[in-house]
């Protein structure tokens, strides 16, 4: 009997050190399955954190070549306009190189029945009023010498190269030199062209009035009153500039300057 149970005792204890052994087994299955999941699911994180960053990037690049894509339309509207400006710079030299070239032959033609008086030599003008505050206003029919043609050209031509500060010397020279010439209100004229396109509106109004009171009786008169009506529009000055125009208008109606005048006004 007491055999019996120590083989049972035994059989006991055995058992016990079996489950114990599968315990242990267990658990440790439980341990590498638990940490095969950690490491899986590090692995899971690592691959959305680097999808992540790798879609911010893509976004990133899509956004920089966006805006490089808009810089370089903008730079190419840029170049449009900048070539569509020095067109219309040079369409508006061609208009006021015809315009001038039309108005000295005009000038150069000698009035009926007037002697063509040389250039400074204190004849006084026939056919028209004298300049106010003793002005004087050029010899009807006076033929320009060949040096103050060469110096009107000359300052012509720096206004043709867009030399502009070159140009307002030059003029401004050419009227204190030959104030009676026939080509002084032409020079006074493109003086207070040349001030225009330095964007001295201000010098610009000054030099056409200029020409107004030293040479009423020049073809460029009208001219001259649009292009102050033009440098009082650019300093802002609309309502003055709307009555220069309609003073324009009103005293040569006839004048190509009275055309533009009333496109302008938006009138027929």
């Amino acid at each position: 009997m007491r055999r019996v149970l120590a083989v049972l005792a035994l059989c006991a204890l055995a058992q016990g050190v079996h489950a114990g052994v599968f315990d242990d087994d267990e658990a440790r299955k439980r341990i590498d399955q638990a940490n095969q999941r950690i490491d899986k699911l590090q692995r899971d994180l690592e691959a959305r954190l680097n999808t992540i960053e790798h879609q911010g990037l893509v976004d990133l690049l899509n956004q920089v070549e966006m805006l490089k894509a808009e810089v370089a339309r903008l730079r190419g509207q840029l170049e449009v306009m900048g070539n569509d400006l020095e067109q219309a710079q040079k369409r508006q030299k061609d208009l006021y190189l015809d315009l001038d070239s039309r108005l000295r032959k005009f000038e150069s033609v000698p009035a009926a029945g007037a002697a063509a008086d040389a250039p400074g030599s204190g004849a006084v003008a026939t056919g028209g009023p004298p300049a106010a505050n003793g002005d004087v206003a050029p010899a009807a029919g006076a033929v320009p010498t060949g040096a103050e043609q060469r110096a009107y050209d000359n300052a012509l031509d720096q206004f043709k190269r867009g030399d502009y500060p070159g140009a307002v010397a030059s003029f401004s020279a050419f009227v204190k030199s030959y104030p009676r010439g026939s080509l002084a209100a032409s020079a006074q004229y493109w003086n207070g062209n040349a001030q225009f396109a330095r964007k001295d509106y201000r010098a610009a109004i000054a030099a056409q009035r200029q020409l107004l009171q030293s040479y009423p009786d020049s073809p460029k008169v009208p001219d001259a009153m649009l292009n102050i009506a033009s440098a009082q529009s650019e300093l802002g000055d609309n309502a003055v500039a709307r009555r220069t125009l309609e003073d324009l208008i009103g005293k040569y109606p006839q004048s190509e300057a009275a055309v533009k005048a009333k496109q302008r006004l938006g009138q027929r």
